[in-house]
């Protein structure tokens, strides 16, 4: 059964970044995009780069290994819609950022 988890507080990721971490054993890569929150697999279909240490450019984040990008917010490649990295849903309730993991 899929549930939200506690992923990090609010304060703890300005516009702009991006965070790493490992929720119900899931590899999260974690985007605040002018203060809304968008959650990827932590990891590029193309050679499983991280990226949650992407460069983020409003909504595209580049796979640091061989730069593929991708919308964070549908998690969809911009060059091609067909590739797409898994999205978690994502709420934010009293100044907590939870992601839907399972």
């Amino acid at each position: 059964m899929s549930e939200f988890v506690r992923a990090i507080a609010v304060v703890d990721l300005s516009p702009g970044q991006a965070t790493e971490l490992t929720l119900e054993g899931q590899p999260v890569a974690l985007f605040n995009v002018g203060g809304a929150f968008h959650a990827l697999l932590n990891r590029c279909p193309h050679r499983g780069g991280p990226l949650g240490q992407g460069f983020l450019d409003g909504a595209e984040v580049s796979c640091p290994w061989h730069n593929w990008t991708f919308n964070v917010t549908t998690g969809e490649n911009v060059v091609s819609a067909e590739v797409k990295v898994a999205r978690h849903e994502v709420k934010v309730e009293d100044g907590q950022v939870y992601v839907k993991v399972g």
